[in-house]
């Protein structure tokens, strides 16, 4: 059965960082991405990583201030923000995807985690 277990949300203040983790289990994906939801929004694509070869795709909001990365023997991806505004303030929602197209889609990611709140104070 597959888990994906996200950690690390919370409060900060404007221009301050926080580290989201998200623990995976069960088999084994080709993508790992970030999303995130703010009230009366829709879902949107905020980072990805291929689990072999790590490669990076970032949303055009957070580049330069978010990365992501992932620990091949703790199953575990992150996402590392830094430099957080009011407006990253979302629920934010670990994904995995089994194959290879698409790393931005929603639809193309097979297993969701359960969401951590990120709240961004001005």
């Amino acid at each position: 059965q597959v888990h994906l277990v996200e950690s690390g949300g919370g409060l900060v203040q404007a221009g301050g960082s926080l580290r989201l983790s998200c623990a995976a289990s069960g088999r084994t994906f080709n993508t790992m991405g970030w999303f995130r939801q703010a009230p009366g929004k829709e879902r949107a694509f905020v980072a990805a990583i291929t689990w072999t070869g790590g490669t990076t795709y970032y949303a055009d909001s957070v580049k330069g201030r978010f990365t992501v990365s992932r620990d091949s023997a703790r199953n575990t991806v992150y996402l590392q923000m830094n430099s957080l505004k009011p407006e990253d303030t979302a629920a934010y929602y670990c994904a995995a995807k089994i194959h290879s197209a698409s790393y931005a889609s929603i639809g193309s990611y097979d297993y969701w985690g359960q969401g951590t709140q990120v709240t961004v104070s001005s």
